[in-house]
């Protein structure tokens, strides 16, 4: 599929729109914090709801700037992992106890995974409340990445980073609705297929949400 249709931002635009998506979140505290809307793996399938008390985390969604257009960062996480192995996703990870808010989250477990110094990040706002079949409410972060930057993987956690134009990702036509079975029942989740990369699940729910963001789709 191409992307012909989709513009291609500027950083201006960029901070505009999220930073508008951020106020229609919810109430804002300090940094990026606030109630949001809720998203998650039920968007597609209701029965993927979580349920009882969810573990708080936050992701951060890397636009890198450029002069061939915006990209974003992602990771593949290594193979013998326990949860999600072998996935394609944003660096992140649950809250930890100094931690102020979700923008701090998200620069710390960046930092960790992929050696991005959080003083390369500008964060310009956040995306929907994401909510994870397997018990995580994350926040994802969104922050502009200005190169050049050294990334050094944590060999534990992340098998390679690439980036995929942003052009691309919030193409609606390059997303799809996919199926399969687990425990004996079909299950639909989001797919964004990239060259040799399949990105799906949550990590593709964030991006169908930035999607509408920058595409103003209400």
């Amino acid at each position: 599929m191409t992307s012909d249709a989709a513009p291609v931002l500027t950083a201006d635009a960029l901070r505009a729109r999220v930073a508008a998506a951020s106020a229609l979140a919810g109430r804002r505290g300090p940094g990026v914090l606030g109630r949001a809307r809720l998203r998650g793996d039920h968007d597609l399938d209701p029965a993927l709801r979580p349920e009882g008390k969810l573990v708080p985390a936050a992701v951060l969604v890397p636009v890198v700037t450029g002069v061939d257009g915006p990209a974003v960062l992602l990771t593949r996480r290594t193979a013998h992992l326990h949860a999600h192995a072998g996935q394609i996703s944003f660096p992140g990870g649950r809250f930890e106890s100094d931690d102020a808010d979700a923008a701090a989250c998200a620069l710390r477990e960046a930092e960790e995974e992929i050696g991005l110094g959080r003083d390369r990040v500008e964060v310009i706002g956040r995306l929907d409340t994401y909510l994870i079949r397997t018990g995580f409410e994350v926040t994802p972060v969104v922050g502009l990445v200005t190169p050049p930057v050294d990334l050094r993987p944590d060999p534990f956690e992340v098998d390679e980073i690439f980036q995929v134009p942003l052009a691309f990702v919030i193409d609606p036509r390059n997303r799809e609705r996919r199926s399969r079975e687990v425990n004996g029942a079909q299950r639909d989740f989001w797919a964004i297929p990239y060259g040799e990369y399949f990105i799906w699940g949550a990590t593709a729910g964030m991006l169908v949400n930035l999607s509408d963001v920058l595409l103003d789709v209400s």
